[in-house]
């Protein structure tokens, strides 16, 4: 036998070995590796983590198989196709792109890029929490306000002030986690239109494709005419691609450029780069994903209308709701019930929030309230 032969069938024996498929072929297109929903082999149901319980669509699925065969070489060969399809797909230029691992290293970059001594960060509280540890190890100035109370949006006109106008790094969650909801973005472009350069605009637009308000559009439209405002969006959510971690920022050229300075070398891999460029030319995907998450929001919101739990109305993946008693003790409740929940999001410490699985999962989540209240511990 060949080298080549050696080492082919020495990984596929092995793999073979810790599945308990008799081949290569079986472990790659066999039951795990085709697993969807968010449950666990063990049984567990984790509805702690905003991802699609739809997993990779089969095309995407087939392009990771078929790229493994690159799986050894570095993505430079597997870059450009990607940037190219996703321009087209966006109606920007590929000068308008940069990749992260995520869109959360874009955020990195921009913190990293625009953020200094003497430059506040403005964002909301609560909201997507990495964006301000991304200050660390250095002490600079954050300036956290608290959403618009009942609508849950961002008060943009407090947090206008807190930005003044000198340098000052805006982050903007639209739609926002952990609440689900949208700021008015007809409010967004009045305060791009009128803000000066030096204040940088994030939006993240993580689950764009999820939003369904008419008060809501993405901030795009600004990317060439205004260097200050970067757009950040993911292959995470609507896609399924969370653990592959492929996002990427729209901006400026000039923007764009800057942010690449920051960048990691060789950020997005062979496969991800195969599965992102197979899921855009999926044309239903978006759809797939959209219909079963609608069918496990209605699932949520009958079950704490009838329960009578205050929620937030949501244009995401998940839902906030209220909680009767102590929040750790409720998550605790939940898992011991193999239910795992959102974690504690401060300053709503009597919410929590629950990513959507697939319907039938839904449903046991909902079994698992209607417990609870049964013996009044919710």
């Amino acid at each position: 036998m060949d080298r080549r032969g050696f080492v082919t069938t020495g990984m596929a024996a092995t793999l073979a070995g810790l599945t308990g498929t008799g081949s290569l072929a079986g472990v790659l297109h066999g039951p795990s590796f085709r697993r969807i929903g968010k449950t666990l082999p063990d049984g567990t149901v984790r509805l702690s983590s905003n991802e699609n319980p739809l997993g990779l669509s089969p095309s995407a699925r087939q392009a990771v198989v078929d790229a493994m065969v690159d799986a050894n070489r570095y993505p430079g060969g597997w870059r450009g196709p990607l940037v190219d399809a996703l321009a087209k797909r966006l109606g920007v230029k590929r000068e308008n792109l940069v990749m992260g691992a995520g869109s959360t290293e874009v955020l990195q970059m921009a913190v990293q890029a625009y953020q200094k001594p003497g430059i506040p960060m403005v964002i909301a509280e609560p909201t997507f929490e990495d964006v301000p540890r991304y200050q660390r190890p250095f002490s600079y100035d954050l300036k956290a306000i608290p959403l618009v109370r009942n609508r849950y949006a961002h008060d943009l006109d407090r947090m206008r002030e807190a930005a003044g106008n000198g340098p000052s790094v805006v982050y903007i969650c639209n739609p926002n986690n952990p609440t689900g909801t949208v700021t008015p973005s007809r409010d967004v472009d009045a305060w791009i239109a009128d803000a000066p350069e030096a204040t940088v605009f994030l939006v993240d637009e993580a689950y764009f494709e999820y939003a369904d308000s008419p008060a809501y559009w993405t901030a795009l439209k600004w990317i060439e005419s205004k260097p200050n405002v970067v757009v950040v969006r993911t292959f995470s959510k609507i896609f399924a691609m969370a653990g592959m971690r492929l996002g990427y920022g729209i901006a400026h050229p000039d923007t764009a450029k800057r942010l690449t300075a920051f960048i990691s070398a060789n950020n997005t891999n062979v496969l991800a780069c195969a599965a992102g460029i197979a899921s855009m030319a999926d044309d239903e995907l978006v759809g797939r994903s959209v219909g079963v998450n609608t069918k496990s929001k209605q699932i949520a919101t009958s079950t704490l209308s009838d329960l009578g739990l205050e929620y937030i109305p949501t244009h995401t993946n998940f839902i906030m709701h209220r909680i009767n008693g102590d929040l750790q003790a409720y998550i605790g409740h939940m898992r011991d019930k193999g239910i795992h929940v959102g974690r504690p999001f401060p300053p709503m410490t009597q919410w929590n929030r629950v990513s959507f699985g697939l319907p039938e999962e839904m449903g046991r989540w909902a079994d698992a309230l209607k417990e609870m209240r049964a013996v009044g511990t919710i």
